[in-house]
């Protein structure tokens, strides 16, 4: 499968691209600067110098062309609300209009646990406009007619991963996850269809992802 990520030289892309090199599949990592270029390179990943956030629906559909599936794992990184609208909802909601004009049907999208209209954040907190953008994001793809799964990690953690998770199903509620957990739960909704229409939010936790992912139907 070719594998467009964005937002390739993110924490938790830059684990994705080995283990999604590994399982056979073609990577491509767009990147904002052209400095990070041997580093995704090294990940195994074809770096693909690109703005998201001065491109429209037509620009990326061209950079989409000839792609199987797509996984948004970019974000403006909070502390500028306009810039975190601009990349965590504009621009991820061209790319997916993007994916329909290029005829690539699969979406996986790295969201948050809590995201939604019910996510609660007051509008006075640091954290609204991220919360306010991504929900948007979210319920755009949920819409768009793509084959989309919604990965909704806990709070993201550098610890090394366990490659277990918990989620609702088991009474998960809002925790933590090991980054390195979160790119095998991308990797592994990417290998499975059926994960289609799934919202996956889950924390670190003590049930193999896969094993989890069969429970819920995936």
């Amino acid at each position: 499968m070719r594998v467009l990520v964005f937002g390739g030289h993110g924490k938790v892309a830059r684990q994705l691209h080995p283990v999604l090199v590994e399982r056979g599949h073609e990577v491509t990592a767009v990147i904002r600067n052209p400095d990070h270029a041997a580093d995704v390179s090294a990940d195994g990943a074809m770096p693909l110098v690109a703005d998201v956030e001065s491109l429209d629906t037509h620009a990326l559909a061209d950079l989409l062309g000839g792609q199987d599936a797509v996984v948004w794992s970019a974000g403006a990184g909070g502390g500028n609300p306009s810039r975190t609208y601009a990349v965590d909802r504009d621009a991820a909601i061209h790319s997916m209009d993007a994916a329909l004009a290029a005829g690539v049907g699969r979406y996986v999208m790295v969201s948050y646990f809590g995201a939604g209209d019910d996510h609660g954040v007051p509008e006075d907190d640091t954290f609204f406009a991220y919360a306010d953008a991504k929900t948007a994001a979210d319920a755009h793809l949920v819409d768009s007619g793509l084959a989309w799964t919604l990965v909704r990690p806990s709070r993201l953690t550098d610890d090394p991963g366990t490659g277990q998770i918990e989620t609702p199903r088991t009474g998960a509620q809002r925790g933590s996850v090991p980054r390195a957990d979160v790119a095998l739960v991308v990797a592994d909704v990417l290998d499975r269809p059926a994960t289609a229409g799934l919202v996956l939010e889950f924390n670190g936790g003590s049930t193999p992802v896969a094993e989890e992912l069969d429970a819920l139907g995936g």
